[in-house]
């Protein structure tokens, strides 16, 4: 059986900046599928040429992943791939949550919700043996008329016992434009699961409040092996909270300093997490963490407290402070356009922004993403249900204190504000766009 995997095409600032990564969520598909002798490829159209095509080459089975923003480019290839009588199945953060729309569209066969990996093979089995549909778990799918959505699967609890991401099915080359510093970069997954569910995110409905994460030992394996085979020595640790057990974070920098391993990496993290274990920051640095990505979001409380995020302005400043002393850069987030904030508590995040000084601001508009319980929260207030507009930029709910084009235009004029403030910031800027030069001759 012939198994295609397609990673969309998008475009975002990340993609704008050069900063792409491998679609790990894919490669650890195909590395079970290829485990049980299916003859699978990966193509990846944010990297190699611009508008390539998808191989025709007779697949049985072509899988595409889906978030909200690439919905419509992920129809497309599906409906194109449908007309010449190809199976279809679709997963990802947007189809595990609107399966309903993408099955109605008459697009795809399948959807595959939540994590995919056995789902994924269950379905290959029997599509390749026979068998009964509805005893898939995590499956969707339609009969005639009848839209069936199957039980829940149950989340991986073992995440050692999965094989490592199909990297052999990527060409890892095409991805080397990614830096951490003058240092090409790639990805490593370490953990599954959030357990604090902020409303504007959909981490918590997707891979479960039960958080899971993968032995030390099996993370240095990884490490090594993608030094010694692709050799890369910087990495995006991409978990949702790569910090949440501390002790496992300070045993990892142990053994990686034990190794002496020059390398460099970054990871997500949580600002209370930081705040309340200083020592561990310090091991950070020590092997080799040279930059964070927090969740500030608001320096306003009563926002913060809608959003579910159970920190305070106070803790964030802290927060800065250590990494800071330490010597970690950090991208600071912040939320723009919530349901309750006027005029004067937004510009109050913007000065709190500038104060906190950060070397790099991510600002956007809070985006009511599906799956998410903003969604559900802000269902009737909601002016669009364009996905394309749906990428943190565009403001799709209607609010009491800012028309839309008011909040984008707000959006622009703080990035502009905030990076022109002084000599030091625009050169962190600079510094952060030379990292990720435009460099569209190798990418597309």
């Amino acid at each position: 059986m012939k198994i295609l995997l397609v990673n969309p095409s998008y475009r975002d600032v990340y993609r704008t900046f050069d900063f792409v990564l491998p679609p790990l969520g894919l490669a650890y598909m195909a590395a079970l599928l290829a485990k049980k002798n299916y003859d699978v490829k990966i193509v990846d159209l944010n990297v190699g040429q611009k508008d390539q095509a998808i191989p025709h080459n007779n697949w049985d089975l072509v899988g595409i992943t889906l978030d909200t923003s690439r919905y419509y480019k992920g129809m497309e290839y599906a409906r194109m791939l449908k007309s010449k009588g190809t199976r279809v199945v679709v997963g990802g953060p947007h189809a595990s949550f609107m399966a309903d729309e993408i099955l109605e569209s008459g697009s795809a066969d399948y959807v595959v919700r939540g994590e995919g990996e056995h789902t994924m093979l269950e379905l290959a089995e029997t599509l390749n043996q026979g068998g009964n549909l509805e005893q898939i778990q995590g499956l969707s799918f339609r009969n005639d008329d009848q839209i069936i959505h199957n039980d829940k699967r149950a989340y991986s609890d073992d995440l050692d016992t999965l094989p490592s991401p199909a990297r052999d099915l990527l060409d890892m080359d095409k991805y080397r434009t990614s830096k951490l510093g003058t240092r090409s970069i790639t990805s490593i997954l370490t953990s599954r699961g959030c357990p604090y569910q902020c409303s504007f995110c959909a981490s918590s409905k997707l891979a479960g409040t039960f958080w899971r994460a993968r032995s030390v030992q099996s993370i240095v394996e990884e490490i090594q092996f993608v030094k010694d085979t692709y050799g890369y020595r910087a990495f995006a640790f991409v978990d949702d909270n790569f910090t949440l057990n501390p002790q496992r974070v300070i045993d990892l920098c142990e053994e990686i300093c034990k190794r002496g391993w020059d390398v460099h990496w970054w990871c997500f993290s949580r600002v209370d997490t930081i705040v309340k274990n200083p020592e561990m920051v310090s091991l950070m640095y020590e092997a080799g963490c040279r930059s964070t990505y927090i969740g500030v979001e608001s320096s306003n409380q009563e926002t913060l407290d809608s959003y579910n995020k159970k920190i305070s302005a106070d803790i964030s400043r802290k927060a800065i402070s250590v990494l800071k002393e330490n010597k970690i850069e950090m991208t600071a987030s912040f939320i723009i356009g919530g349901l309750n904030e006027d005029k004067k508590m937004v510009k109050d995040t913007l000065r709190y922004a500038k104060s906190l000084n950060p070397n790099t601001v991510s600002f956007t508009i809070l985006t009511p993403y599906p799956g998410t319980d903003l969604f559900e929260q802000v269902k009737d207030r909601i002016i669009t249900f364009d996905w394309r507009k749906y990428d943190g930029i565009h403001s799709v709910i209607r609010l009491k204190h800012f028309k839309p084009m008011q909040l984008q235009f707000t959006l622009l004029r703080f990035y502009l504000s905030f990076y022109l403030r002084s000599l030091a910031s625009i050169k962190d800027f600079l510094k952060f766009y030379l990292r990720r030069k435009l460099q569209w001759e190798h990418t597309d």
